[in-house]
């Protein structure tokens, strides 16, 4: 059982995510923004066909299809990593609120046809994005940490075992 506790941040994900979104759509569809801070952050309703920031619009499939693979891949990786007693809850919680995103993302692609946006930074003139938007950043922060917390470790056990020779 607890090897199968890191679900429980991609499960959270997913339910914040799309919760989120569905207040979105019930609440801002109607009204396309609502100014938190006027011109500098709003809540704007966007259903974006693209990728971020809307680029490539209208192939969802290709977003699917690598969005599918790369949450296999983590998935089977994390599986993998954990079987052999490498396990780092910094990595572990990067890859599980990754995989949350892009799966939230990925239910609004096909449930939808575009992904719910709603998140408007206006004051440096940002794309609109999304809850599972933030946490894939936040993953890949997290995970950009892990491995250079595991460089320098590396490179002060490789110059300390230098040392002793």
């Amino acid at each position: 059982m607890k090897k199968f506790l890191w679900l429980l941040p991609i499960a959270a994900v997913i339910g914040l995510d799309q919760l989120t979104k569905y207040l979105a759509v019930l609440c801002l569809k109607p009204i396309k923004t609502f100014p938190i801070i006027e011109n500098v952050l709003h809540l704007t309703y966007v259903e974006n066909s693209g990728a971020a920031f809307g680029i490539l619009k209208n192939h969802r499939w290709v977003f699917m299809v690598i969005s599918t693979v790369a949450i296999i891949a983590v998935i089977a990786f994390m599986l993998a990593s954990y079987k052999k007693k490498h396990y780092d809850p910094l990595l572990y919680i990067g890859l599980a609120i990754v995989s949350g995103g892009g799966i939230g993302n990925m239910i609004d692609r096909i449930m939808l046809g575009y992904v719910v946006d709603f998140v408007d930074f206006r004051l440096i003139n940002f794309a609109v994005f999304n809850v599972a938007d933030i946490f894939v950043c936040v993953g890949c922060a997290l995970i950009l940490f892990y491995i250079i917390k595991t460089d320098i470790a590396e490179s002060r056990q490789k110059k300390a075992s230098e040392q002793k020779k």
